[in-house]
């Protein structure tokens, strides 16, 4: 902080001692000693101060930063959730329309029939197997075009997916 040397240290020690005198001299030491200590503390004091403050305007900074963060987090959860809901609603509209109209080829369970019979070999059981799910897939498609149609918010909040909410009465 200060420069000063052994030799400037040294004259100021004995102008002290001729001007305080020997008796005086310890005591006004000590004080000078203590007042320097309150000092350095005071100044330590002060920084320490400052750094809080520095360190609670990070601390808001990174606040504001955390708040912008989760808003725009927040904003893309609203439009993930926005699009999902347009593509179950669109896929709604889509099984409704295949349950609601007329197949416009012949089932294939016809055309496996047709090939069997055209064809000199016997039947294998695999074309069975696969004759008796094509019947179950007809079977399940004329189910959905004679049942009632769920709207879209319907299929989509299906509430025998959710549990029942018990109010009290």
């Amino acid at each position: 902080m200060f420069d000063f040397s052994i030799s400037e240290l040294m004259l100021v020690m004995v102008v002290a001692l001729i001007v305080i005198g020997p008796e005086r001299l310890p005591k006004v030491a000590r004080t000078m000693g203590h007042l320097w200590g309150r000092a350095q503390r005071y100044i330590n004091g002060v920084k320490a101060d400052i750094e809080r403050d520095m360190a609670v305007e990070e601390f808001r900074q990174l606040q504001q930063k955390v708040q912008a963060e989760a808003g725009a987090l927040e904003q893309s959860m609203k439009q993930v959730t926005q699009s999902a809901d347009q593509h179950v609603q669109e896929i709604n509209e889509a099984v409704a329309k295949l349950a609601s109209s007329e197949p416009a080829t012949p089932p294939l369970q016809e055309n496996v029939k047709a090939e069997a019979d055209s064809s000199d070999q016997s039947v294998k059981p695999e074309a069975i197997t696969a004759d008796r799910h094509v019947q179950e897939i007809n079977e399940a498609v004329e189910k959905l075009s004679t049942s009632e149609q769920p709207t879209p918010s319907q299929a989509v909040g299906n509430s025998s997916l959710t549990p029942p909410i018990n109010k009290p009465e």
